[in-house]
């Protein structure tokens, strides 16, 4: 795998120990960190991740009482509640660690217009609970969960819409623009995440007339680049081209991606080359390059930084060293989901840099698709479960020591 060099600069002050445990931890008691630790236990187990996940879906669907169990465990590691009252209590834990929130409903899979109409509004609800709220710096949503996939995929292959389909896309677009009119005039920044590459080119245009219309002053929508995708830096480089040429500026999540085994099977189902990046190490040579690209265009750009990864967080912090921005910038930010990563998170965040957090909400029953995939992404990605496991195990040595 290529290394990155985060070595540091004559002259320079230290990057964060992104392995210190106890700041790392802090936010947690010792039956927390036990529960946690037996939970990436069983994550980082396939077949008892594939079985607990089957059981899970049957007992819910036949109505058995075995919510307390998964909001008692999964639901706890990886979502801030039910709803926004419970999650602001999770805001505000976080926030005592320096740690922003970015509350993210997280509901899945209900795509007819009274769904979509009702996430619509509970989006505006975040963006109503983030005004004026420090501890929560972003509001966000998921396109998919606004437009329906088919418009989705039929507008970025741009194939004629059917009358039915041309009125769920005026109503979509009518969804997204309130809710960056309300992002707008609340002064709140707004994330639209990415979705799969075949639907993903009618998302991109729209964030992009977004950014037009909202960003004159100062980033607040804010796209998301896959960098998994071979694509995404010429992606960049054209969105900084328009974002010079009309006035604008260019807000942008990185991301690795989420979405790589079944991009690489669509495309090996209907015969076209698959838009992954070859292996590992060009993914990461891309998604550094694209840190790269941000800081040097800083002026026209702000950047969150989404990442698990630790020599891409480092490198970060080391090119804001270089180029000399102080690292609470507003245009700079780190971020990592809920329950992941705590080792990046609140290192990083005690170091003095703007750290927020994913976190995801909803009712156990309808988040359920959600923590199902962190399971399942947990199990496939390699290394992760372990990752996590070694900081707390790291973590419970030393508390028994101390």
């Amino acid at each position: 795998m290529q290394q990155t060099d985060v070595s540091r600069p004559a002259g320079t002050t230290p990057l964060p120990d992104l392995g210190n445990t106890a700041t790392a931890f802090a936010h947690k008691s010792n039956k927390e960190l036990w529960q946690a630790y037996w939970l990436f236990r069983i994550i980082g187990t396939p077949w008892l991740t594939n079985l607990g996940s089957t059981l899970t879906k049957a007992a819910l669907a036949m109505h058995l009482p075995v919510k307390g169990i998964v909001k008692a465990t999964v639901f706890k590691q990886f979502c801030g509640g039910e709803n926004i009252g419970e999650s602001l209590i999770t805001a505000h834990k976080l926030a005592e660690s320096k740690v922003g929130t970015i509350l993210d409903y997280s509901v899945e899979g209900e795509g007819d217009q009274a769904a979509m109409d009702g996430t619509a509004e509970e989006i505006l609800r975040t963006i109503a609970a983030a005004k004026g709220n420090a501890d929560i710096p972003f509001s966000v949503f998921k396109p998919s969960g606004l437009i329906r996939v088919d418009v989705l995929e039929k507008v970025s292959a741009g194939t004629t819409l059917s009358p039915d389909e041309a009125t769920a896309w005026q109503q979509a677009r009518g969804r997204v623009e309130r809710i960056c009119q309300a992002a707008h005039d609340a002064g709140v920044p707004l994330l639209i995440d990415a979705e799969e590459s075949w639907t993903q080119p009618a998302v991109d245009a729209l964030v992009t007339e977004m950014m037009e219309r909202f960003n004159k002053e100062r980033a607040l929508i804010y796209g998301t680049a896959q960098m998994y995708r071979h694509d995404r830096l010429a992606f960049l480089e054209r969105e900084l081209e328009l974002a010079e040429a009309k006035g604008y500026h260019v807000g942008m999540k990185l991301v690795r991606g989420a979405y790589m085994e079944k991009e690489r099977e669509r495309a090996a189902e209907k015969g076209y080359p698959s838009p992954i990046g070859a292996n590992k190490a060009a993914v990461d040579a891309d998604y550094n390059a694209a840190l790269r690209f941000c800081m040097k265009h800083i002026g026209r750009m702000a950047v969150l930084n989404g990442t698990h990864n630790e020599e891409s967080t480092l490198l970060l912090a080391r090119l804001m060293q270089e180029a000399g921005i102080a690292k609470n910038d507003p245009r700079i930010h780190f971020g990592q989901l809920l329950g992941m990563s705590d080792n990046i998170s609140f290192n990083m965040a005690a170091a003095g840099y703007n750290v927020v957090k994913y976190v995801p909400y909803g009712p156990v029953r309808k988040v359920l698709p959600y923590l199902i995939r962190r399971a399942e992404e947990n199990t496939s990605a390699k290394g992760q479960s372990g990752r996590e496991l070694s900081m707390i195990e790291a973590e419970r040595r030393r508390r028994a020591t101390a």
